[in-house]
Parts: C-alpha cells; structure tokens; sequence
C-alpha cells in the first residue's frame, strides 16, 4: 500500500467511527447500489422502510457531509426522472 493509500485509509477507519446511521445507510446504498442521484437514494430509503417519503432532503444533506468525509464523491449529472432537472450522481469513493 503507498503513503496516499496508507493516510486515506486511515481517516476513513478515523471517520467511519464518527457517522450517524442515516450518514452509514447513505453509504451503503451507494455501495450496494452504484452512482445515484440524491432523489434515487431517497428512493431506496423510503423501499428500504427507512423514510415515510421519497423527499430528496432526506439524502442531500448527508451526501453532502459524505462529500466533505471524503466518502463520496460526485461523478457526473444526469437529469432527474421526477424532476426534469439536471443533477448530481454520487458514487462512494472505494475503500483501500
């Protein structure tokens, strides 16, 4: 493993221990499901009984803490299917 790899893992394991559980289910359904868009998270937290809604606030904002834990990253725009906007996919950037 290099430095990079090394310093990154290490925040990560130093991170991980600080998340709420709204912040690790985020996380997972990025994992679990690949790049989404915070309305298609909020989507999975309502299928998943998580949410009473599909609002998108209910994801966004820890999408955007994950983003600032450098846990997920976005990596590209597409257009909303409830929408018609364009808007952020996120992917959770890979564990080393």
């Amino acid at each position: 493993m290099n430095i990079t790899n090394e310093t990154r893992s290490e925040s990560y394991n130093i991170i991980r221990k600080t998340l709420t559980g709204r912040h690790k289910t985020v996380l997972q359904i990025l994992r679990d499901w690949g790049d989404l868009t915070a309305q298609e998270v909020a989507t999975v937290l309502l299928l998943d009984g998580i949410t009473p809604t599909d609002e998108r606030n209910f994801a966004a904002p820890r999408l955007t803490e994950l983003t600032e834990a450098k846990l997920v990253q976005a990596v590209g725009k597409k257009i909303c299917e409830k929408t018609g906007r364009r808007v952020t996919v996120w992917s959770a950037v890979k564990e080393d």
